[in-house]
């Protein structure tokens, strides 16, 4: 995997972290998210499913994104060390 795409995908994953953190905790005070009794709606229960989701998917990305940029830096490193 080239540098550029492994810098693109750990930017992803950042972003998504970032993104995902804003949206849960507006999703928490969100008065759609919780019913009069104090319990959660299915507006919640579902936005909440794709927020873990989201988070998931956006720390394997970012960790592919990693992993490619220490496997290059393994491969430019001079022979010895």
């Amino acid at each position: 995997m080239s540098r550029r795409t492994s810098l693109f995908l750990l930017a992803f994953g950042v972003w998504s972290w970032i993104i995902w953190i804003t949206f849960a905790k507006n999703l928490w005070d969100s008065d759609r998210a919780w019913a009069a009794d104090g319990s959660p709606t299915a507006y919640f229960i579902v936005h909440a499913v794709l927020t873990v989701v989201s988070f998931v998917l956006g720390t394997i990305i970012g960790v592919l994104g990693l992993r490619g940029l220490r496997a290059k830096r393994r491969e430019s490193a001079p022979a010895g060390d």
